[in-house]
C-alpha cells in the first residue's frame, strides 16, 4: 500500500551528497539555490554504502542520483517514458505515495557458477502522478544492493493508460565523473558480433549493454538490464558529456514497445565495485529475475560436447549436401566414437536437416527441423550414440526466418525428444534488422534481433523446448539478462565474437577474452566454443593464442554447455594438453575472481560441484605478465596435487612457439602462493586434485 509522507532534512542532505557536495558540510544545502531540485526520497543499500536519492527539478521532472561511499557516482538523471500516441510521462509530476521493503534470503541454482546465491537488498517504490492533463500514474521501483542498483517502471491499469505504445524511454545514466569505457556499437549490421572499443566515457556513441566503465576515482560500473521480457532491449546513447540515455531497439512498427497495463519494464541495472573482479562476483542480475518457473529441472544435465562444426567453419566441409557435406552418418559416428572414448557426453551436428542447400543466409524458409537429409540416418545415429553413452546436440538454423521457425516449434522439439537430443543450438543468421516476421494475415515485416517481437520469439522457443525437456543454446540471440534463473533450460547464448572469428581474416585479438569477461560475460554464460589446440583457422592461418590459453578458457568462460571445438584428428596430436579438457567440469559450486583488469588479464578459480577439486584459469592480453596468486580458496586441512598446464619456453602467440606448453605437477595446500607466468597472448590452467579424489572416468 502506498503511503503519503513528508520530506525530511536528511533526504535533502543526501541529495546534496549525490550531487558532489561535501556530506560533512552542515551548510551544504545553502550552497546551491533551493529551487534547483526538490529532494523527495532516499534509500540506502543494506550496508549503507550506496545512497539513492529521488528529486524533482523545477519543471516537476523526477530524477534519481547515486552516491557510493560518500562520493557521487551518478548525478541526477531523468526518469520517464515517451509514447507514439500520447504525451510523454516526464514533466509536471508529483509524488503521491511511497513504500519500502527489505529482503535477505538465499536460493539454490540447479547448476551454475555458484550453488547458493544470496539476495540482500532494500526496496523503494515511488508512485508519481501528473498534476494536470491526463493525470496518469507511474511507479518507479528501486532495489538497492550492496554492489549496485536496479530500477524499473511499473504502469498500473488506469483510465488514460490501458495500452501503452512506447516510442522510447527518457531514462538517463548521468555519471558524475569521466572515465574509461569498454563498449561495442549498437544498431550495426553484424548484430552483437563486434570487438569492444576502449574510449573515454565522453566519447561513447551508441553502445550495447553490457557496457563497463572505470571512473576517474577507480570505481568500476557495469550498465545493463535484467529480466528482459515482452519489451525492447535497451542500448545506451550518449546525450552530452558523461550522460547516457536509454535507447530502445526498434520494431517493425512505430512503437518500440506495445503493452497492455498493468505491466513493468525490465530492470535497468548498475553494478558498482572498487575493482574489475568485483563486477563479476555480483549476483545482482540473477537476483532481479523471477525464480524458476519450470518446476523440476533435474532433466537438465550440464555437459561438454564436441561437434561436426570446426571443419565447416574452416571451409573443409559444407553445411549443404554434396561431396563435402559434413553431417553424414559416417562422419557423425567418428565424432561419437571420439566423444565416448574421451568422456565427453555430447556431439553437436550442424547441417543435418533439409534446407541448407542454396543461399540460406537471411532466408531460412526451406529449413525443415524434423527432416534429416538422405545421408544422415537419424534413427541409426540415435541408436549408435545411445549405445556409446553419448547424446547428440541438435541444431536449428532459421536463417532469420523466425515466423517459419515458430510454425515448426512443436515438431522440432518433439523430434529432439524422440531422438535423445537434450540440447538444441538455435541460429538466426541474417543482418540486424532483417529478421523475417510473417503476421497471421500473411503480411511480411522486418524485425531487429533485440526488438520486442523477437524478445518474445526467443522466449517462446525456450518455453516450447521446456515442454519437451530440451535445453536451448541460442546463437545470434537476444542478449542475456539473467533469465536462466526463471527458465533454467535457457542454457547459454552466443551474442558476441566467438571462436569462429579465429578461423577467418580479422581474428579476435589477444585482449578479446579479457574484455569479454568484464563486459558481456557479466550478463551470463556464452557459448564461445574454446579449445582449438591446433591454433589454426582457414588455410592454416594462425590463431592469436597460446595452447595453454585455450585450456585456461575452460575455467575463465562459464557455460553449462561447453564445446571442445577442434576436430578429433587435431586433438590426437595434442593429447597431453587435451587431458585438461577431458577433466574440467562445466558445473560449479563456487567461483572466485582472484585478480583482473578489463581487457588486460583475469584469473578465475572454480570448485567442481560434483567433488572437491578446484580449477584455475588465468589469461592475459598481448602483454606477458607474472601474477602471484594466493591459494586461499582451497579447502583447509587437506592437500592437493596441482596439475599445471602453463606456457612453455618461448611461448608467444605471434610465433610458432604458441604451441610451447609445459605440463607439471606439485603438491599444494591452502595458504600457498603460486606464481603464474603468462606469455604474450598466453594463459595457464590448473587442476587442483584433492587428495583421495578419483580422476573422472
Amino acid at each position: 500500500m502506498m503511503t503519503h509522507f513528508r520530506i525530511g532534512a536528511a533526504m535533502a542532505l543526501a541529495l546534496v551528497a549525490t550531487a558532489g557536495y561535501a556530506q560533512t558540510d552542515p551548510n551544504a544545502v545553502a550552497q546551491i539555490p533551493t529551487t534547483a531540485f526538490k529532494p523527495v526520497a532516499t534509500a540506502t543499500s543494506p550496508d549503507k554504502s550506496l545512497v539513492v536519492t529521488i528529486a524533482f527539478d523545477n519543471d516537476g521532472r523526477p530524477t534519481y542520483a547515486v552516491a557510493r561511499k560518500g562520493k557521487a557516482i551518478l548525478n541526477p538523471g531523468k526518469l520517464g517514458v515517451m509514447f507514439t500516441d500520447a504525451p510523454k510521462i516526464e514533466r509536471n509530476l508529483e509524488l503521491i505515495g511511497k513504500s519500502t521493503d527489505s529482503s535477505d534470503s538465499s536460493w539454490t541454482q540447479p547448476f551454475g557458477e555458484w550453488k547458493t546465491i544470496r539476495d540482500r537488498h532494500n526496496e523503494l517504490t515511488l508512485r508519481f502522478r501528473e498534476k494536470a492533463g491526463l493525470k496518469r500514474e507511474m511507479d518507479v521501483v528501486f532495489r538497492i544492493f550492496d554492489d549496485g542498483i536496479g530500477f524499473r517502471y511499473n504502469f498500473p491499469d488506469q483510465p488514460n493508460l490501458h495500452q501503452a505504445n512506447i516510442s522510447d524511454e527518457l531514462t538517463e545514466f548521468a555519471f558524475a565523473q569521466n572515465g574509461t569505457a569498454w563498449w561495442k556499437p549498437a544498431y550495426q549490421w553484424n548484430r552483437e558480433e563486434y570487438l569492444y572499443n576502449k574510449t573515454s566515457l565522453d566519447a561513447v556513441s551508441t553502445a550495447q549493454t553490457v557496457m563497463t566503465v572505470k571512473l576517474a576515482d577507480g570505481t568500476h560500473a557495469a550498465l545493463h538490464e535484467a529480466a528482459l521480457v515482452d519489451y525492447a532491449a535497451m542500448n545506451l546513447a550518449r546525450s552530452e558529456g558523461n550522460t547516457l540515455k536509454a535507447s530502445l531497439t526498434p520494431g517493425a512498427g512505430a512503437p518500440k514497445v506495445t503493452r497492455m497495463a498493468p505491466f513493468a519494464s525490465p530492470w535497468r541495472t548498475v553494478i558498482l565495485s572498487d575493482d574489475a573482479p568485483g563486477l563479476y562476483m555480483s549476483h545482482l542480475e540473477l537476483n532481479l529475475n523471477e525464480p524458476n518457473k519450470l518446476g523440476d529441472v533435474s532433466w537438465i544435465k550440464p555437459a561438454k560436447f564436441v561437434g561436426v562444426w570446426w571443419n565447416m567453419i574452416k571451409g573443409d566441409w559444407s553445411w549443404a549436401t554434396g561431396p563435402i557435406h559434413g553431417a553424414t552418418t559416417a562422419n557423425v559416428k567418428k565424432y561419437i566414437d571420439f566423444a565416448a572414448a574421451n568422456r565427453i557426453p555430447g556431439v553437436l551436428v550442424e547441417g543435418w536437416n533439409v534446407g541448407w542447400d542454396g543461399d540460406w543466409f537471411g532466408n531460412g524458409n526451406a529449413m525443415q527441423f524434423d527432416q534429416p537429409t538422405p545421408d544422415f540416418d537419424a534413427a541409426e545415429l540415435y541408436r549408435y550414440a545411445r549405445a556409446k553413452g553419448v547424446h547428440l546436440v541438435g541444431h536449428n538454423e532459421t536463417g532469420g526466418s523466425a515466423s517459419h521457425y515458430d510454425s515448426q516449434l512443436d515438431r522440432a522439439f518433439s523430434y529432439a525428444r524422440d531422438h535423445g537430443i537434450p540440447v538444441v543450438k538455435t541460429g538466426y543468421v541474417t543482418d540486424a534488422g532483417q529478421i523475417e516476421r510473417v503476421d497471421a494475415d500473411g503480411t511480411k515485416k522486418r524485425e531487429w534481433h533485440e526488438g520486442q517481437w523477437m524478445v518474445n520469439h526467443y522466449l517462446r522457443v525456450v518455453q516450447t523446448a521446456a515442454k519437451y525437456k530440451v535445453g536451448i543454446d541460442s546463437h545470434e540471440p537476444v542478449k542475456d539478462t539473467g533469465l536462466r534463473r526463471t527458465y533454467p533450460n535457457w542454457l547459454a547464448r552466443e551474442g558476441g565474437r566467438g571462436m569462429e572469428y579465429n578461423s577467418w581474416p580479422g581474428k579476435n585479438p589477444p585482449n578479446h577474452e579479457a574484455n569479454m569477461f568484464f563486459t558481456q560475460w557479466l550478463g551470463g554464460p556464452m557459448d564461445f566454443t574454446p579449445g582449438v589446440l591446433s591454433l589454426e583457422g582457414q588455410g592454416g592461418s594462425a590463431i592469436l593464442s597460446t595452447e595453454a590459453k585455450q585450456l585456461a578458457l575452460y575455467v575463465v568462460i562459464y557455460s553449462p554447455v561447453q564445446m571442445a571445438a577442434d576436430t578429433p584428428e587435431n586433438y590426437a596430436k595434442h593429447m597431453n594438453a587435451f587431458q585438461f579438457i577431458r577433466d574440467v567440469p562445466v558445473d560449479w559450486s563456487e567461483t572466485r575472481v582472484l585478480n583482473g583488469e578489463v581487457g588486460e588479464y583475469v584469473t578465475v578459480a572454480r570448485k567442481d560441484r560434483a567433488g572437491d577439486d578446484w580449477y584455475l584459469g588465468s589469461i592475459t592480453n598481448e602483454e606477458p605478465r607474472t601474477l602471484n596468486v594466493a591459494l586461499d580458496f582451497l579447502d583447509a586441512g587437506r592437500s592437493y596435487t596441482a596439475e599445471v598446464y602453463r606456457d612453455g619456453a618461448g611461448a608467444d602467440y605471434r610465433t610458432s612457439a604458441r604451441h610451447s606448453i609445459a605440463i607439471e605437477k606439485r603438491v599444494v595446500k591452502k595458504g600457498d602462493t603460486l606464481s603464474l607466468a603468462l606469455a604474450p597472448g598466453g594463459g595457464q590452467a590448473i587442476r587442483f586434485a584433492a587428495t583421495g579424489q578419483a580422476r573422472r572416468r
